[in-house]
């Protein structure tokens, strides 16, 4: 439900604010707790996993609360760990405790002590309250909270205004962050929402530059900077060297990477200027400088090994001296206790970005076996592209952006924000659209592009455009589209994809999915794709998609058919599946009905084909087959969407969606910042569908009648 954080100056704002209520931010672990008298109390993750067996030391005071309200409720709070002074203390003081099992967890209870801070209620009694505005289910929270006995159940603590004096206490007291709420919200199940506003603090310290680790993927120059001090207190450090403090890999612009690489150069040495450094990431390439660059870096916080929690790197600092920076040693005394080393892994681990699983799931699908892909530019001069994007945003001026092609698209109003919770702006989806071209646009080669405009951003009115606007600019390609195949004569010109400039200029009028026909001109009355969209309903956790989307697959794998799933950008995921061609569209369709419908009536209780939303079963996952029809659209891979998280339709491996609960896969882990990291490590997983083989489909009745 928590939206991605605002930048700095957008938190300054939203702290002043006295319409909002503003919530410590909790570093524990989530949890959704249900209280019924007649039945014990169940405590549950995010993802609805039960998680009552590692946290029994709550029961017995959940079980009093349960039977002095004699009414079920559902409540949402944090199990933060804490303090023998009863202070709140950091995630991974907690972390142990989530994976305990048998005698361990007694033995965690008594190591790392526990409070459930509860802010919201779900339900009271036999009442969904989820539709009620914050401030009724606040008043009706505290009523239920007057009925425990146990201080290891608390009320969190909420006010209406005082941000920026409760953002002081947190600053003070390293706590992780405030909470701003809307006082008219609504409970939105399983999504972030715009309501509820996670504003985090960062850190920010000087730093030496001791190395930095070679470049991967498209990354230019040099991957990482590795950073380091000096100890506060004494001369220096044994040999003069530095403690090592962790490695910055971004934040870095263009113009970054080529000026630090050319100070790095002629600093290089064979030897590491650090007392002791963690070994290497698998692959990693380490070189190492002569200690005399200093860096401005902003970070969550340290971690119990010393280290910064997600450095970012934030400037050169030519003012200051190697010597002078100088802080008080981070690591943690020999003597530490074997919980303390324990975290400290668990923590270490958890920081390190995982590597991608090498486990088979049924036969080697096509999109793992193709290894990353990382295609070429379509536009030489893409970076000068960027630059004068970069440009006009910072003169606020109207411009025309020349490609090498010829095409020219005039941009302008660059900085009005299309996504509120993160600020990102109209000139944000340009610069996006310019980097994923590479990517994007061979998804829609060739295909008609619905347009779905949004001219005040995704919290405004918005509305379809099927015809292309006219005149065009030069570079942007139309072509007229039936609306009846039968009827050549009929229909309108529409907006072709596959060019750049086509790209940037639906960018330029706030078009912001890319929405493509399942077929390619000339051949639009015959579909080479179909596509199962497995749609959530509300309250309907993402993990429970991916179940489905698992047990599609299986399905899938039983027919022969190749298949490769993708997030659609915001609550739900598509299985794309590639046809032989000149497939009718009615034919793709009854081989996804067919599917669906064996999954449906295997697992009613989690999947559904019902078409009436009144009677999908809550919590259900709506398995469409219907967008296979001639006309419709279904977002493209790569496709930014108009998602609050500003979400991106992003390709999975099979593997990575049939562990992805287990890991906590969301969809808000693909934005239209975060996914080019993603792009380095993995490539063009999506290239894979377009040389893939296509599904059989004349196996389908027999195999529906076999299944069902």
């Amino acid at each position: 439900m928590l939206a991605d954080r605002p930048d700095a100056a957008a938190c300054d704002r939203i702290l002043r604010r006295r319409d909002l209520i503003f919530e410590p931010k909790y570093d524990g672990i989530r949890a959704l707790v249900a209280l019924d008298g007649a039945a014990p109390p169940g405590i549950y993750s995010r993802l609805g996993r039960d998680k009552t067996p590692q946290f029994p030391d709550l029961i017995g005071p959940l079980a009093t609360l349960a039977r002095r309200l004699k009414r079920p409720a559902l409540l949402d709070g944090e199990i933060v760990a804490t303090g023998d002074d009863g202070a709140a203390l950091p995630f991974q003081r907690v972390q142990p405790r989530l994976h305990a099992t048998g005698a361990a967890v007694r033995a965690a209870a008594r190591a790392v002590p526990v409070v459930l801070v509860l802010f919201d209620l779900l339900r009271d009694g036999d009442e969904d309250v989820r539709a009620l505005p914050l401030t009724e289910r606040r008043k009706r929270l505290e009523r239920v909270m007057r009925a425990a006995r146990s201080d290891a159940l608390r009320l969190a603590e909420s006010a209406a205004g005082g941000g920026v004096e409760l953002a002081a206490r947190a600053r003070a007291g390293d706590w992780e962050g405030v909470i701003a709420k809307r006082p008219a919200s609504r409970y939105a199940s399983g999504r972030r929402s715009a309501a509820w506003l996670k504003l985090k603090f960062a850190s920010t310290e000087e730093f030496v530059v001791g190395g930095w680790t070679a470049p991967r993927g498209s990354r230019r120059r040099f991957g990482a900077l590795l950073l380091g001090y000096y100890p506060a207190g004494r001369r220096r450090s044994p040999a003069g060297k530095l403690v090592f403090a962790g490695q910055a890999g971004s934040g870095f612009t263009g113009a970054d990477l080529d000026r630090i690489a050319g100070l790095l150069a002629p600093l290089a040495t064979d030897a590491p200027p650090f007392v002791e450094t963690p070994a290497p990431r698998p692959s990693e390439e380490r070189r190492w400088v002569e200690p005399a660059i200093v860096v401005q870096a902003a970070f969550s916080r340290w971690t119990l090994d010393g280290l910064l929690l997600h450095p970012v790197y934030a400037g050169l600092r030519d003012d200051k001296r190697p010597a002078d920076v100088r802080l008080p040693v981070r690591r943690p005394p020999a003597a530490a206790t074997a919980h303390d080393r324990k975290a400290r892994r668990s923590e270490t681990q958890a920081a390190r970005p995982k590597p991608r699983t090498r486990r088979r799931i049924g036969r080697r699908t096509a999109n793992e076996a193709a290894g990353p892909a990382r295609p070429e530019h379509p536009d030489p001069a893409a970076r000068d592209l960027l630059e004068q994007l970069a440009d006009l945003e910072q003169r606020r001026r109207r411009g025309t952006l020349a490609l090498s092609d010829g095409a020219r698209i005039p941009v302008g109003n660059l900085h009005k924000v299309f996504w509120p919770e993160s600020g990102a702006t109209k000139g944000d989806l340009i610069r996006f659209h310019l980097r994923m071209a590479p990517y994007l646009l061979p998804v829609v080669a060739g295909r008609p592009l619905v347009m779905k405009r949004f001219p005040d951003g995704v919290t405004g009115p918005s509305f379809h455009q099927h015809r292309a606007p006219d005149p065009l600019p030069d570079g942007v390609d139309a072509a007229a589209v039936p609306e009846d195949p039968g009827k050549p004569e009929s229909g309108a010109p529409c907006l072709i994809g596959g060019r750049l400039g086509t790209l940037l200029y639906m960018a330029q009028l706030a078009v912001i999915s890319q929405d493509p026909w399942f077929s390619t001109v000339p051949e639009l009355g015959t579909a080479d794709t179909a596509a199962l969209d497995l749609d959530p309903t509300p309250g309907c956790p993402f993990a429970r998609v991916l179940d489905v989307a698992r047990w599609v697959h299986d399905e899938l794998e039983q027919l022969g058919a190749p298949s490769f799933p993708k997030t659609s950008g915001a609550s739900g995921l598509h299985v794309v599946i590639p046809l032989p061609a000149g497939t009718p569209f009615e034919a793709g369709m009854i081989f996804c009905r067919i599917v669906a419908t064996v999954v449906a009536a295997r697992r009613p209780a989690a999947a559904t084909v019902e078409r009436a939303v009144r009677r999908r079963r809550p919590g259900a996952v709506y398995v469409d087959y219907l967008q296979n029809v001639y006309g419709k659209t279904l977002a493209a891979a790569y496709s930014a969407r108009a998602s609050a998280f500003a979400g991106v339709s992003t390709p999975l491996t099979w593997a990575e969606a049939h562990e992805g609960a287990r890991s906590g896969l969301a969809p808000g882990d693909f934005t239209i910042r975060s996914i080019f990291s993603r792009l380095d490590r993995v490539g063009d997983l999506w290239a894979a569908l377009r040389t893939s083989k296509p599904a059989q489909l004349d196996a389908a009745f027999a195999y529906q009648r076999r299944r069902v």
